[in-house]
């Protein structure tokens, strides 16, 4: 114990001696700041050295003493370099709009000219956020992602989903605990961001109503509220439920668009969910009541989706009801159903009809709606399916919708063809990427990650 006290007692003279050094070092780039001041010189021409700014940060982050004695050297250290480097905090909303800049004097001359050139592209890729789908596609750097998911490790067993949830026929399935097997690899709060999938639809609709055409506008975000459910044909795996406060981040320039998502009740499960894109924003909660009637399962989403344009312009909508169909027999499939009104503050308001699919329906998926005025009037039909594609008729048809075909309808959206590489869990080729560790990412990451 002698001994290793003393070795440690050793090693303290040592660190304070760094200290020493470091007090030293600092008081002397206070000096040469007032002077540069006084003089009219640019902070810019005292820097430190790369070598030098590493051993104070070899000698500042290697400390391990608590002692009374240490403590009241880094007080008088941070009341050294306050009056020069004080601390910036940036809110979060700064964050998500504005381009990321660094601050701080102690810059090496050559790290100064990086954070230069980062801020310039930064920059270019603000106003390259400023134009249509294929504007957008073009000028954005295009980031080369992955086509399909990594192998299985080793092969999955089948489990019977009957066998588990048998006796919670009635109750609530967010607090069933069933096997990995029946997970499909992303979470809940990757899921979210499935809804931006065709954000270029709000890029349209921006564009549109710049240009003074509400009816497009509202068009477009119809359609967009309908293409977030097409990404559920064929899933039947349940994400996976995160951590209460965890968090997903998406920055995906080639779409313009950054996504953030928390988990922040545990229950109920509720995620809420922040997204940016070009001269729009859409922000939402999301909270599901689950209900198992023995053959199928009932989910009942509880919760507003918002979309505001940068002219001031607001849509509000709740999603409909999906349920899944023959959990004991036959081939397992879900089905989304119900009224979706998307309430405008302006000019138009929309109400799509989700139809529920019987046994004998030969076209399954079917969506209806109108766009109205202020006065009730409808001026638009809209007609098609969740998971394929959307269409639209000027003006109150009179026809039925069942004959509303492409060859007397303008196309609003259309599904992205599936992966070529499609496993059992029938992902999107924009799902596959949502949890992909790109080039470059690895570095933002924090260590241990």
């Amino acid at each position: 114990m002698l001994s290793e006290f003393s070795e440690i007692q050793g090693q303290l003279k040592v660190l304070c001696e760094e200290r020493s050094i470091l007090l030293d070092t600092l008081r002397q780039l206070e000096a040469a700041n007032i002077e540069a001041e006084s003089s009219g010189i640019h902070d810019g021409d005292y820097q430190l050295s790369k070598h030098e700014y590493s051993g104070i940060g070899r000698g500042k982050y290697s400390e391990g003493s608590t002692t009374e004695s240490s403590g009241d050297i880094e007080k008088q250290e941070l009341e050294d370099v306050s009056d020069e480097d004080e601390t910036s905090f940036h809110d979060t909303k700064e964050h998500f709009t504005e381009p990321a800049v660094i601050c701080g004097s102690v810059r090496g001359a050559a790290d100064h000219a990086d954070n230069q050139k980062e801020n310039e592209n930064q920059l270019d890729d603000v106003e390259r956020m400023h134009g249509d789908k294929e504007d957008c596609y073009s000028r954005y750097a295009q980031i080369e992602r992955r086509k399909k998911l990594p192998d299985p490790v080793e092969k999955e067993k089948g489990v019977s989903l009957w066998s588990m949830i048998k006796d919670n026929v009635g109750k609530d399935l967010t607090r069933v605990c069933l096997p990995v097997y029946f997970n499909e690899p992303i979470s809940s709060l990757q899921k979210c961001f499935e809804d931006l999938e065709y954000s270029y639809l709000l890029d349209r609709a921006y564009k549109y109503g710049k240009e003074g055409n509400s009816l497009q506008r509202i068009l477009n975000v119809a359609a967009f509220a309908v293409s977030g459910y097409a990404s559920s044909e064929g899933r039947h795996c349940k994400p996976f439920n995160p951590l209460l406060g965890e968090t997903y981040e998406a920055d995906f320039p080639d779409k313009g668009v950054r996504f953030f998502s928390e988990k922040v009740s545990h229950h109920p499960t509720l995620i809420a969910c922040h997204c940016e894109g070009n001269g729009w924003k859409f922000w939402g909660d999301s909270n599901l009541r689950t209900k198992f009637w023995g053959r199928s399962i009932q989910l009942d989403p509880v919760g507003v989706l918002t979309l505001e344009f940068d002219d001031g312009e607001i849509f509000q909508w709740s999603k409909v009801t999906t349920t899944i169909y023959n959990i004991i027999l036959g081939k397992l499939y879900c089905d989304h159903h119900g009224l979706m009104h998307i309430h405008g503050n302006r000019d138009y308001s929309c109400k799509l009809k989700f139809k529920e699919q019987s046994i004998l329906d030969r076209t399954p998926h079917q969506v209806h709606g109108s766009v109205e005025d202020l006065s009730g009037k409808k001026v638009a039909t809209l007609t098609g399916k969740w998971d394929d594609s959307m269409y639209y008729i000027s003006g109150d048809f009179s026809g039925k919708l069942k004959d509303c075909n492409p060859s007397n309808a303008s196309l609003l959206w259309k599904r992205d063809k599936p992966p070529s590489n499609l496993t059992r869990y029938n992902l999107t080729s924009f799902a596959i990427t949502l949890n992909e560790l790109t080039p470059g990412l690895q570095r933002c990451l924090i260590p241990g990650i």
